[in-house]
């Protein structure tokens, strides 16, 4: 029998990679039929606060304690289990809690296109100084 036409992936079997949201399971990179990646995140604590020039992201929330919360642009968004975000390029973000995503990245990931940044804080966001991510 030929190669197959469909793709299966076990994120059990992926290493772990380090990244501002805390620990990703990266899947279908190598996979040019499926236009982005797909990744199991571990958010424990408070991850760091980041944006992308280019990719989008969407979070859609497996697990999350009590008390957990994704900032957005410096907006608090409560999280549980069955919420679904989507994140466009230029949004910083964060999620702070205990929390378990499926991340579905488009275009494919690409870690040159993950900038460290600042959630304005509210004396900013009164001012109306803040005109976007700070570097």
């Amino acid at each position: 029998m030929g190669q197959k036409r469909y793709y299966v992936v076990d994120f059990a079997q992926l290493p772990g990679v380090p990244c501002p949201c805390g620990t990703a399971y990266r899947a279908l990179a190598d996979v040019d039929a499926f236009p982005g990646t797909i990744h199991r995140t571990e958010i424990s604590g408070a991850a760091r606060a980041h944006y992308h020039k280019r990719l989008t992201e969407t979070y859609y929330i497996l697990e999350a304690r009590p008390g957990s919360y994704l900032e957005l642009d410096g907006d608090t968004i409560p999280v549980h289990p069955g919420v679904c975000v989507v994140i466009p390029p230029g949004v910083v973000h964060r999620i702070v809690g205990d929390v378990v995503i499926l991340n579905i990245v488009i275009p494919k990931f690409d870690p040159a296109d993950e900038y460290l940044a600042e959630l304005p804080s509210e004396d900013c966001r009164r001012c109306g100084d803040h005109d976007g991510p700070t570097r």
